[in-house]
């Protein structure tokens, strides 16, 4: 038997460690470092960590931090946030990360993709694709932090990126980000149809039966959240938790 992967997604503004809703609005809820800590004692599986101002302030993670909680860390961790070039990659390859997670510079240079693919291997190439929806409901991808629609069609953008060497996608909803009011699973079931690689489901998990919804119903391969990991109640009082691994779905191998 095989276990989904649940994984926490710390989203990080300078040094601090945030949470918004549909990607604004960010609250600091406390340092990274010690939030790593405690994943550290729960065994979880695998972290994401993104810098959401990076993109924005044209420069890449910071590699120090990195290097911390890479020497901190007990598991795997990605990468993401303002990463533009392969040297960008290295760099973040080196100094620890497993993974490294590419958006915007995905859609604005497809071909990064495939020299990532080439360089690090499928293994180490995450896409993050990030879907809104206009006034007419019409689904799109959206770059730079959800900030800047761009005319590509989710499943179809996702196809493209496992054509080129993708060998994961970080699919998060902006409507469902941080509403704690589970995960959007037409969407993600939909894209983790029309492929073959694993598909990271991310925004909206308010409880952990949502976690398994997601694997059953959206046909993930993974599930990731924020919210549900650093909140607790309907005040949203800072605590991190993880579910107990007795709680995920059983998948056949």
């Amino acid at each position: 038997m095989m276990f989904p992967r649940v994984i926490p997604v710390l989203l990080l503004r300078r040094d601090g460690l945030v949470k918004g809703i549909h990607f604004k609005n960010h609250k600091y809820v406390g340092d990274p470092m010690n939030a790593v800590r405690i994943f550290n004692a729960k065994n979880v599986d695998e972290l994401f960590l993104l810098d959401i101002t990076a993109t924005t302030e044209c420069r890449s993670p910071d590699i120090d931090f990195v290097q911390r909680v890479a020497d901190e860390a007990y598991m795997p961790f990605g990468v993401g946030g303002g990463i533009r070039s392969v040297a960008d990659m290295q760099r973040l390859i080196r100094a620890g990360a497993e993974k490294v997670s590419i958006n915007t510079a995905a859609v604005e240079n497809p071909d990064l993709i495939r020299q990532a693919s080439d360089v690090f291997g499928r293994q180490s190439v995450v896409v993050s694709v990030d879907v809104g929806h206009s006034w007419r409901g019409r689904a799109s991808v959206y770059t730079h932090s959800g900030t800047r629609r761009v005319n590509l069609d989710p499943v179809a953008w996702t196809q493209k990126a496992e054509e080129l060497g993708a060998g994961e996608i970080l699919l998060t909803s902006i409507e469902r980000d941080g509403i704690r009011r589970g995960y959007a699973l037409d969407l993600v079931r939909a894209v983790a149809d029309a492929v073959q690689i694993p598909i990271i489901a991310c925004g909206g998990a308010g409880r952990f039966e949502d976690l398994e919804a997601v694997v059953k119903e959206g046909h993930a391969s993974a599930a990731a959240a924020g919210s549900l990991f650093v909140f607790n109640g309907p005040h949203r009082a800072v605590l991190v938790q993880y579910p107990d691994r007795r709680l995920s779905v059983p998948l056949s191998s």
